[in-house]
């Protein structure tokens, strides 16, 4: 099982317009992403361009729903109050 972590700014504007305390979290928030992949946690991850309602999201390759949570909760973005997130289970379908 898989799940999909969708990332949602606190406007539709935050990338464009976000403050230098949004932006360091931000960074924080690529870094905890970035580790989950190198430790093939994480399948991918990145923003969603959708010109009116972008969002974030991440693929997480876990059997758990109740690890994937625990991911989602620790990520900076969401434990500064800077953005909220869901979490949804996927099938995920892998080459092979």
């Amino acid at each position: 099982m898989a799940f999909l972590y969708r990332l949602l700014p606190p406007r539709p504007s935050f990338a464009d317009d976000m403050s230098p305390d949004e932006a360091e979290v931000m960074e924080r928030h690529v870094g905890y992403w970035q580790d989950l992949l190198d430790r093939n946690v994480a399948v991918a991850f990145g923003p969603v361009l959708h010109p009116d309602d972008p969002w974030g999201l991440g693929l997480l390759d876990l059997d758990d729903q109740q690890a994937a949570q625990a991911i989602a909760e620790a990520d900076p973005a969401v434990q500064s109050g800077t953005c909220s997130y869901e979490v949804v289970p996927m099938q995920l379908i892998q080459p092979g």
